[in-house]
């Protein structure tokens, strides 16, 4: 009997678990569908394992463990800067090691120009041209090998024409930053074994009608389909239900009835009154995101692409790396100015099981896209700040910067509990 798939030699010593080689994955084949077997790529030396080693040499056997199990469930691997040549370094080093490993690893592209309005993940290419020649290095550099790239979280969801009344008056910004995605989605869709994800953001964000458009015109029907809830925390339930909505959408304006076709704006969406129905026009739209109300959702797209074959529809991943308890919401009693509820929300927990066979038609995976554990930034609540109130004033990591302390809350609090991903071969 031999233990195979997470090789941390902290923890191997520190607890004495026999650990072989990392699990097989599917059969290479020249398709861009994920395969349902796909066994995800564990990086050895991610912050979690050198938490782990942290932890072992101060003592701290409990928590070592805990990040010990964290640590062994595969998570994505971010390409957030650098040069063409530094990229496709970075990316081929990762195609090796997941070689080698036999498993499918994850990318995520994270280089847009005016990358998140230039605030907490601020930063991306300095021009377009700039972008273009990076992801071609990009996604040359992943091969013909199978991997999973989640291109540009937020790049749809936050275009530059929602960044502020100012920053793109004449609509050039936002038009460049359409080219640029399909552009990416032309480059990464010639590599045969890699499955591509646009990043359509959170159920409780853009309507339904708004981001299957953007899917639309970024070409999301070049792609395996699009991501949900990176670095969010909606319910998995949920956010697989308005996934679903997202891609009925993108059916009904682009292959559904002739009088439907060019009008995603007309979906009924997830913003409903409970006191009364949408008819899924224009203006219906109302600020209730209810989940009890979206009843009314399914019951416009039943009535409305009932005649979708289901292999007419685009599929989704969704991040789960931090959505076990769902989102937050300030305690009774608490007052501030903006809650900031997706910015570092307190006693949160890890959300189902990287896996790729999520038994939702249209879900090929969940994955742990956000790395458990880094900062969302420092977040102020709408107060003068600098410190967080939530955290008793003490101020925040910087956005990416590793939090061991959010990490251990985020694996204690993990839904279901955390144990060590070991398969036995």
């Amino acid at each position: 009997m031999k233990f195979h798939g997470f090789r941390p030699a902290l923890a191997v010593a520190a607890f004495a678990l026999a650990l072989g080689s990392a699990p097989a994955a599917s059969a290479q084949t020249a398709d861009h569908t994920l395969p349902s077997d796909a066994r995800f790529y564990v990086d050895p030396s991610s912050d979690a394992a050198m938490q782990a080693l942290t932890d072992v040499k101060s003592g701290d056997l409990r928590d070592a463990l805990t990040m010990a199990e964290l640590a062994s469930w595969p998570e994505a691997t971010w390409f957030t800067s650098g040069t063409p040549d530094q990229v496709s370094q970075q990316v081929s080093a990762l195609m090796r090691r997941a070689a080698l490993e036999r498993s499918v690893p994850t990318l995520v592209a994270y280089d847009i120009p005016l990358r998140d309005c230039g605030q907490y993940s601020s930063g991306g290419a300095t021009s377009d041209a700039a972008y273009q020649q990076w992801i071609a290095a990009f996604a040359a550099a992943i091969g013909q090998a199978r991997a999973v790239v989640i291109l540009e979280p937020d790049a749809l969801a936050n275009l530059p024409q929602d960044c502020g009344p100012t920053t793109d008056p004449t609509g050039a910004l936002t038009a460049a930053r359409m080219a640029d995605l399909r552009y990416a989605v032309s480059v990464l869709k010639a590599q045969p074994g890699t499955s591509v994800y646009l990043d359509a953001g959170n159920s409780q964000w853009h309507a339904v009608g708004d981001i299957a458009q953007r899917l639309i015109d970024a070409d999301v029907a070049d792609t395996q389909g699009f991501s949900l809830n990176v670095s969010n925390y909606q319910p998995t339930d949920q956010t697989d239900h308005y996934g679903t909505w997202v891609s009925k959408c993108i059916w009904f304006a682009t292959q559904g009835p002739s009088w439907a076709i060019g009008h995603a704006s007309w979906c009924a969406s997830q913003y409903y009154s409970s006191a009364a129905p949408n008819d899924g026009l224009p203006g219906d739209s109302v600020s209730s995101t209810d989940p009890s109300t979206w009843h009314w959702t399914d019951d416009w797209f039943t009535q409305n692409t009932a005649a979708a074959p289901v292999s007419a529809l685009t599929h989704f991943v969704v991040d789960t790396s931090r959505n076990g308890l769902g989102a937050w919401t300030p305690p009774a009693g608490t007052s501030y100015p903006d809650p900031q509820t997706w910015c570092n929300p307190p006693d949160r927990g890890i959300g189902a099981r990287p896996t790729a066979n999520t038994s939702v038609p249209l879900a090929d995976a969940y994955l742990y896209i956000k790395t458990i554990g880094q900062s969302d930034g420092g977040c102020t609540r709408g107060t003068v700040g600098p410190g967080d109130p939530v955290y008793g004033g003490t101020v925040d990591p910087a956005a990416g910067a590793w939090w061991p302390e959010q990490a251990l809350t985020l694996a204690n609090n993990a839904v279901p509990a955390l144990g060590l991903n070991l398969p036995l071969r």
